[in-house]
């Protein structure tokens, strides 16, 4: 016989503690800390440049190669265009300007225009294709990473704050195309334009092409330098985004709590230290870049500088010169952009790892294996000696065997945390057990393929979840739409009229989370719903346990036609939606203690009696009355 439950009291406290509980407490906070960052806060990955990370993206960018083929050759042909700019320059002031020869300066002029409108037109056309290329291909991964959450199992996402995988779908793929929108995949042209460069200057003059080249070494010190630094700061900055929007998920999600407890001054100080910390990644990032360039251009002016001295004992003409000048501004631009894009490059590889970190993951949910042999298909469902744990050392069912037939209602009762709604999640498959076997018509769950274990039930929880869109659309959830069905399911559990004569009808927008619907109205959706599922075993899952007692017995009807003509699991606080159940099995501590009819479990004294007697002393204690016995 089940042994009832002994209250423990906690000895209170002494009003002054002694020094070794102080630094217990303090020790507690700092572990608890600890265990918030590490739950929010997210590890250090690998390389700054991986060209394995390259290579896994090309299944997104591969459909699209065509465009990226066209910007990079258009690129090429810009870069060479480009190239012919001096030496028009050239051209016009030797033999135009110094000759005073007014047809060559026009000439000039318009050899020059022409290069120049010739090449704006080709960076319009390398800019619009590689970025289309790079829209599209990000459209693709973002789907691909919001379609493999769907494919985790649920018990990952009990470990993950919410705005941590927002951030993946959005803020890291975002990142990722700006290796598009940057233009940084046109990298090669910058070399290509780069080598043009030299060659034209070692033409020009090589003695003062070798006086720029010296500034070649301290640029790429400099860069050497920089890089590790920046690609810290950037991973830095991923991994504050994440923190920043699973915190505001989480402030937003309880903001009745926040407001009712008086909380907003504390949330807002623990946003702030989220957001300074955001802040300073992001400086540390802006330091690092703006280092960069502004060395860069020192150095070219120090170049420049070192020519003109040059100059006094080594005279070149005047069109020389200027056109020397160009190649020598231009031979840094292509160095300038080189190092702007490998800073990009360090944003979009801290994004791709993280992106690829997730999909990476092997925890798919509820993968086919070898299953127990099957057995009766008259028994609906079954539990056989199953043992389950959340997380590892923490026991929530041992041991639970039982059984429902088809067609027959079976209750769970039992106090809070007793393990009854752990028992739909695993009929579900939402989680896999440790020992035992899970059967549904007879077959072990490991074995069934999820989609079709999945839709031989229907489940109305507790708190019922509805999905911005319409009355209808929420009711045929995972289904097409039938107008018909809907209204069919609306009739059978006595809410059409509710519905339908409601501004809007069946075609009354749902906000997020249902908002606009009252508790009982959102209750009539899920059970409509389930009825328009119209599967083989219903789960009602404390159904009507955030409903009153008048709302709950204008519900009963919905409730009696949802389980009519189908095997029913029933869990609920309130016993009197329970008392026609064919059986049920009371839970006490992750153990199932007795099962039997009401009237057996009642003459039985155990535990499903006290909590008879418990219900209806207190009823009579609040001098309320129902029309219901357990």
């Amino acid at each position: 016989m089940f042994e009832p439950l002994q209250p423990t009291v906690a000895a209170a406290p002494e009003l002054s503690e002694s020094p070794e509980s102080s630094e217990s407490l303090r020790s507690r906070t700092e572990r608890t800390e600890a265990l918030l960052k590490a739950f929010h806060e997210e590890a250090v990955l690998g390389n700054a440049y991986d060209a394995r990370l390259i290579g896994r993206l090309w299944p997104f960018i591969s459909p699209h190669r065509r465009l990226v083929i066209l910007s990079i050759g258009t690129g090429i042909i810009t870069s060479l265009a480009a190239l012919s700019r001096p030496l028009i320059m050239r051209f016009a002031i030797d033999d135009g300007v110094a000759a005073k020869d007014p047809s060559v300066l026009l000439r000039g002029g318009l050899m020059l225009a022409g290069v120049v409108i010739f090449s704006e037109l080709l960076r319009f056309v390398q800019t619009y294709s590689i970025q289309v290329a790079g829209a599209r291909a990000m459209a693709a991964l973002r789907q691909r990473v919001f379609g493999f959450l769907h494919e985790l199992r649920l018990a990952y996402f009990d470990r993950q704050p919410v705005g941590r995988l927002v951030t993946r779908v959005v803020n890291d793929v975002d990142a990722v195309f700006e290796l598009f929108g940057s233009g940084a995949l046109n990298a090669l042209t910058d070399m290509l334009s780069l080598i043009g460069i030299v060659v034209m200057m070692l033409i020009l003059d090589w003695r003062l092409a070798l006086i720029s080249f010296a500034a070649v070494p301290p640029v790429a010190l400099l860069a050497r330098a920089v890089r590790r630094r920046a690609r810290e700061a950037f991973r830095e900055i991923r991994s504050k985004t994440a923190r920043m929007n699973a915190t505001v998920n989480e402030q937003v999600s309880g903001m009745s709590v926040v407001q009712a407890f008086g909380q907003q001054e504390a949330a807002a100080e623990e946003f702030d230290r989220i957001n300074v910390a955001y802040r300073e990644a992001n400086i540390r990032a802006i330091k690092f870049e703006a280092t960069q360039d502004a060395a860069i251009e020192m150095v070219s002016t120090v170049c420049l500088a070192s020519i003109l001295l040059s100059l006094a004992g080594h005279p070149v003409s005047f069109g020389t010169v200027v056109a020397f000048n160009a190649y020598l501004l231009s031979f840094f631009e292509p160095i300038s952009a080189l190092a702007q894009r490998y800073t990009i490059l360090q944003s979009a590889m801290a994004g791709a790892e993280r992106v690829f970190g997730l999909l990476d993951l092997e925890e798919q949910d509820a993968p086919p294996r070898d299953a127990a042999a099957a057995t009766d298909e008259n028994v609906a469902l079954s539990f056989d000696s199953v043992d389950f744990e959340y997380r590892e050392g923490v026991p929530i069912l041992r041991g639970v065997s039982f059984e429902a037939k088809v067609g027959e209602k079976l209750a769970l009762v039992g106090p809070t945390g007793a393990g009854k709604s752990t028992v739909t999640a695993l009929l579900l498959r939402l989680y896999e057990i440790q020992n035992g076997v899970v059967r549904v018509q007879g077959r072990d769950v490991v074995g069934c393929e999820r989609t079709e274990l999945r839709r031989k039930f229907a489940v109305v929880p507790q708190e019922v979840f509805l999905f911005p869109g319409t009355v209808a659309s929420n009711i045929a959830l995972g289904e097409t739409e039938d107008r018909e069905r809907v209204e069919g399911a609306l009739r059978r559990i006595g809410a059409y009229e509710t519905f339908t004569e409601r501004a809007g009808g069946l075609d009354a927008p749902v906000v997020e989370r249902g908002a606009n619907f009252s508790a009982g109205e959102r209750q009539l959706i899920a059970f409509a719903r389930a009825m328009y599922r119209d599967a083989e075993i219903l789960i009602l899952d404390e159904a009507t346990a955030s409903v009153d007692s008048a709302t709950e017995a204008r519900l009963q009807h919905a409730l009696e036609e949802l389980m009519r003509d189908r095997t029913s699991l029933i869990i609920a606080h309130r016993l009197s939606t329970i008392r026609h159940a064919d059986r049920i099995v009371a839970f006490a501590r992750g153990r199932v203690v007795e099962q039997g009819t009401h009237a057996e479990l009642l003459e039985a004294g155990g535990l499903y009696a006290r909590l008879h007697e418990l219900h209806f002393s207190k009823q009579a204690g609040q001098g309320t009355t129902t029309n219901s016995d357990v």
